[in-house]
């Protein structure tokens, strides 16, 4: 991928984690919070996958996302190890939410994630930025 196109990708990825974000927040708003749980989730890994496109890293899978992000950018510390949790465990719960049979996330799961999921998102653009 050229340069230019890199940087397009990128910019993509951000801009659907930043609608997607807004999703939840709606779906807070009604209630739904299995399917705010994934679209947290999903805002997040747009961030991410958009932040491992600068280092032109290919990642296939869902599990590939969150290794090569461990790897670049928590175990090397330029994210918080607890912003890394915090996908690791919103990865695990949508697989919970959208999966696991006569389970429901409520108002007390998910609203505790919403600040930091913004938080991780945040980082994740000035981790871009930085990189510019």
């Amino acid at each position: 991928m050229k340069a230019s196109e890199r940087d397009e990708y990128v910019k993509y990825r951000i801009e659907k984690s930043e609608e997607t974000y807004e999703v939840a927040e709606l779906l807070v708003e009604n209630k739904k919070w299995n399917s705010a749980i994934n679209r947290l989730y999903y805002a997040a890994y747009y961030a991410v996958s958009g932040l491992l496109a600068t280092l032109e890293t290919e990642t296939k899978t869902h599990t590939g996302v969150k290794t090569q992000f461990f790897m670049n950018y928590i175990k090397t510390g330029k994210i918080e190890i607890r912003l890394g949790k915090l996908y690791a465990d919103l990865f695990d719960w949508r697989q919970k939410g959208d999966y696991g049979d006569f389970f429901d996330f409520g108002e007390g799961d998910v609203m505790p994630l919403m600040a930091p999921t913004r938080e991780l998102i945040d980082a994740i653009k000035r981790e871009i930025e930085n990189k510019k």
